[in-house]
């Protein structure tokens, strides 16, 4: 199936790449015990498989991965974890209410039919299980690099609290993160009106260029508070199903 997310990104997108150690961090700020004490963890959306990774060598456990993206998959850096090309919606019998935890990072942006989307999440998650979602925060920083990767929207809180609610689902916490960046965010979204080509967007809006460039980087989006309930490039919560 068409799949509405760029291939470039994953030649950019790497395990010493700032933005995705900061995102771990947050993940492990978030959600460490859930992470510690599931019994088994899957994710949607896995891509290239680097949460796959960061969580193998973290906590020594798997974390079973599922794409529609075929070229991905076979860039994956997961070293445990078994991979499935596969589509949720196709709900299949083995994986029924198969997971403790769900890790949805980055994806529910790019699904137009969000409400089919998490129903056929939860389909797969435990009645006791939790969903932990990465989504970008607010629609105001929508940009070119935004079209380019194949977002369909941007998210606040009460935006991710109603699309849950309207599908049987509550959110049990939640952070705002990437405050710090916010400057480096607009700056991007004034830049990329100049850039034409898909990857000239998406090398522009998220290489960080030479190992300094992206040291720095590090440091200056960990200058903030978690949790944080103010503003940020993106939004974390923790899902779960509805009493």
């Amino acid at each position: 199936m068409q799949v509405s997310m760029t291939d470039c990104w994953y030649d950019i997108a790497s395990l010493n790449h700032f933005w995705i150690q900061r995102r771990f961090r947050v993940l492990q700020r978030l959600a460490d015990p859930l992470l510690r004490g599931a019994a088994s963890v899957g994710e949607i959306g896995c891509g290239n498989g680097l949460v796959q990774r960061q969580v193998e060598d973290e906590y020594g456990v798997t974390v079973t991965g599922f794409d529609l993206n075929e070229l991905a998959l076979q860039k994956s850096v997961s070293r445990l974890s078994p991979i499935h090309c596969y589509d949720i919606h196709q709900r299949a019998p083995q994986f029924q209410e198969s997971f403790d935890v769900l890790l949805l990072f980055d994806v529910l942006e790019h699904i137009s039919d969000e409400g089919a989307f998490l129903q056929s999440l939860r389909y797969h998650l435990t009645g006791a299980g939790s969903i932990v979602i990465n989504v970008p925060a607010h629609q105001s920083l929508y940009s070119a690099y935004d079209r380019a990767a194949g977002h369909v929207r941007r998210y606040s809180i009460r935006q991710l609290a109603r699309v849950a609610g309207q599908n049987g689902l509550k959110i049990r916490s939640y952070t705002y993160w990437g405050l710090p960046l916010i400057p480096l965010l607009l700056l991007r979204k004034a830049l990329l009106a100049f850039k034409r080509t898909e990857m000239g967007i998406i090398s522009t809006g998220f290489d960080p260029g030479g190992r300094a460039t992206n040291y720095c980087l590090g440091l200056l989006s960990r200058c903030e508070p978690l949790p944080q309930r103010m503003f940020g490039t993106s939004l974390m919560a923790v899902l779960e199903n509805q009493a």
